[in-house]
């Protein structure tokens, strides 16, 4: 029978961040700071303390953490750390006995009283003295051990002999060098780190097959090329294309989903295979592999990374049906059954039946992927995972991963809350989320509520404002007003965000009433776009999109989500809430309601901004260019577009007993 592990002489309970108890990593990328904490205490009345051990991908021990008190009674410990190496880390707690702690406990009270003035100052010398032998040599050991002579010392008076040891200085030695008695540590966890990419970046969505000429209007790589340069000076990271392998004929799609297709309709990127080839293939139309070569040179030059869809399905007339006919299931007529999401319906996708050799599919899997990175992708958009095995994508990602860890996958999955969060958990890097379908107040402030706290260990939203799939009500209905306020949102609300191509241009029209399709898909035909003209003609958001990711560029603490804050209105159509890194503090305040303009009281929770409560302090709205000063209370007025939203960078000089000045 296997016994229960001993508590530990100071028990740690409840260590954080901790995902599935320990058995998979917490995430973090470089340079992120994040919070871990545990339970900590002891019997009777004795102080403890603690710290977090960190130990590097090499085994090293990182510097000394000391944790605090979260608040005063709670037993709950915290300290903040920010690894610096990408890899597989751990961490733990260490809890102690802290009898310097208590013995200035006890001082404080007994030596004032008069009460075993003695027998207290004696004790003190002993404990100093014992401390003073863990400093290392130098003026701080010295500086310790004088303080312990002088509680030995009973030719000095009480004051004198009591107040070396209670100086600032010595108490700032010894809390980086406590005396530490019946030390216990709980069990290491993992903790994996990743490139910031992983976390924090700008993506764009593009088809480069509607990027041709008037003398070919089918895109290639070549010409879609020339998109590149215009997406990067709006500020983006990432430029993330469909599909861009062979497309199948058997049952093709026309226009707006149309069953049957003519001669000249393209068909589905998603579809893919054809006797042209399957997932390592390219559309011919499109170019060849020297051209997405060019194409991938051409967007690294410009400081983009290239992410490519991955979409784990087939054509009828993909190779692997015929190759692979048991990776299919197969009806008993012998015909194998299309894909269906209801109530929407793909008859020109065959999906995958994965048990029949998992092994098979995994291998042949890595090795398409291998195939794309070594052609410079290391960003991977995964189509529909939660329709596979969560075991297969834990077995690719890993593989994938041990070798090349800077390849990122993100998860497009709108599903049930826990496949979601397990795909999150298996090694997925990042998440669509519900983003898209939270419009109210209360909705986002609950679900960013969610992502930024525990969430936070392992899942890593990237805020899509619109997909080729989903154009949302509120941006049918809201006008270019709801397009500028969900950009807003998203890139200052996420640390990761992105928008398919069209955001800019407000393009709102829907198939049909009710109903989330685009009409004219670009999933079904080429959808070319006169730029040169919106810009203009001024019928672009792209001034807007450039300066907020330009704002996210200059504000470290825009690229985190951990340090979301949210701050009271007294309107509900109007959303306040603030995210500080370091000196550095933002505070977003934003007009939901894309038809009229709102008036709130916006009041600031000022120690989360790091600020007195009675501060007032100069902003800068990133925005409009406009200067105020905030306090504790602030009036603003939000007109839908004009000013949908002020993005306040907070000056930290200070001034106190000010009255809030009105926007």
């Amino acid at each position: 029978m296997r016994r229960t592990p001993a508590i530990g002489r100071v028990p740690v309970r409840d260590v954080r961040p901790a995902v599935e108890c320990g058995r998979r990593p917490a995430k973090a990328v470089t340079g992120e700071t994040f919070q871990v904490t545990a339970t900590v205490f002891r019997e009777g009345h004795d102080a403890v303390g603690a710290n977090v051990v960190l130990r590097d991908p090499r085994g090293r021990r990182g510097p000394w953490t000391p944790m605090r008190e979260v608040s005063p009674g709670s037993d709950v410990w915290g300290a903040e750390i920010t690894p610096d190496l990408t890899g597989r880390w751990t961490f733990r707690v260490e809890a102690w006995s802290h009898p310097l702690a208590t013995w200035r406990h006890t001082a404080s009270v007994k030596v004032p009283a008069g009460i075993d003035t003695g027998l207290v100052l004696e004790e003190g010398a002993e404990l100093y003295e014992r401390a003073a032998a863990g400093v290392p040599k130098g003026p701080e050991r010295e500086l310790v051990a004088a303080a312990a002579r002088a509680l030995g010392d009973d030719s000095l008076s009480v004051h004198e002999r009591f107040r070396p040891a209670l100086s600032p200085r010595v108490r700032e030695v010894l809390d980086r060098h406590p005396l530490r008695e019946l030390v216990t540590a709980s069990d290491p966890l993992p903790l994996l780190v990743e490139r910031e990419r992983a976390l924090y970046g700008s993506w764009y969505e593009f088809f480069p097959r509607s990027e041709g000429t008037a003398e070919r209007p089918h895109g290639t790589f070549r010409t879609a090329a020339r998109r590149l340069k215009p997406i990067a000076e709006m500020g983006f990271d990432v430029v993330y294309l469909p599909p861009i392998h062979p497309i199948g004929s058997t049952f093709r799609k026309g226009p707006n989903n149309a069953l049957t297709a003519g001669p000249d309709d393209i068909g589905v990127p998603w579809a893919i295979g054809s006797p042209e080839g399957g997932h390592d293939a390219i559309h011919p139309d499109l170019g060849t592999i020297e051209d997405f070569d060019h194409f991938v040179g051409e967007a690294r030059e410009l400081g983009l990374e290239i992410a490519l869809d991955f979409a784990l399905q087939c054509s009828p007339d993909h190779p692997w049906v015929h190759k692979y006919p048991e990776w299919f299931h197969h009806r008993p007529d012998g015909t194998i059954a299309y894909a269906e999401n209801p109530p929407k319906k793909y008859q020109d996708i065959y999906p995958i039946a994965f048990d029949a050799d998992m092994d098979g599919l995994i291998a042949e899997t890595v090795r398409v992927l291998r195939h794309w990175m070594d052609h410079g992708v290391r960003i991977f958009r995964v189509d529909n995972p939660h329709t596979k095995p969560v075991v297969f994508w834990e077995r690719v990602i890993a593989e994938i991963n041990q070798k090349d860890p800077d390849v990122i996958f993100l998860a497009e999955a709108f599903t049930r809350p826990a496949m979601m969060h397990t795909l999150a958990q298996i090694g997925f890097q990042q998440s669509y989320t519900y983003f898209t379908w939270r419009e109210t107040k209360q909705e986002l402030t609950e679900y960013l509520g969610e992502l930024s706290g525990e969430a936070a260990a392992y899942m890593r939203p990237n805020f899509f404002a619109n997909t080729p799939d989903i154009l949302p009500g509120h941006l049918q209905h809201g006008g270019r007003p709801a397009f500028e306020i969900r950009a807003v949102l998203a890139a200052t609300l996420s640390p990761a965000w992105g928008i398919y191509s069209g955001y800019e241009l407000c393009e709102n029209t829907p198939l049909r009433q009710g109903g989330e399709e685009y009409r004219d898909s670009e999933k079904y035909q080429l959808r070319p776009r006169d730029w040169e003209s919106a810009e203009r003609e001024g019928r672009t958001i792209a001034p807007l999109i450039t300066r907020l990711n330009a704002v996210r560029r200059a504000h470290p603490a825009l690229q985190r989500l951990r340090n979301l804050r949210f701050h009271r209105t007294d309107n509900d159509a109007v959303l306040a809430y603030s995210k500080s890194t370091g000196t550095d503090t933002v505070i977003v305040v934003v007009n939901l309601d894309p038809h009229h303009a709102q008036e709130a009281t916006v009041s600031l929770d000022m120690p989360q901004l790091g600020l007195d409560w009675d501060a007032e302090v100069p902003v800068h709205d990133e925005l409009s260019g406009e200067a105020y000063h905030w306090g504790r209370t602030n009036f603003v007025r939000l007109t839908p577009g004009r000013a949908p939203a002020h993005v306040l960078h907070v000056q930290r000089s200070t001034h106190r007993n000010g009255g809030p000045a009105a926007s």
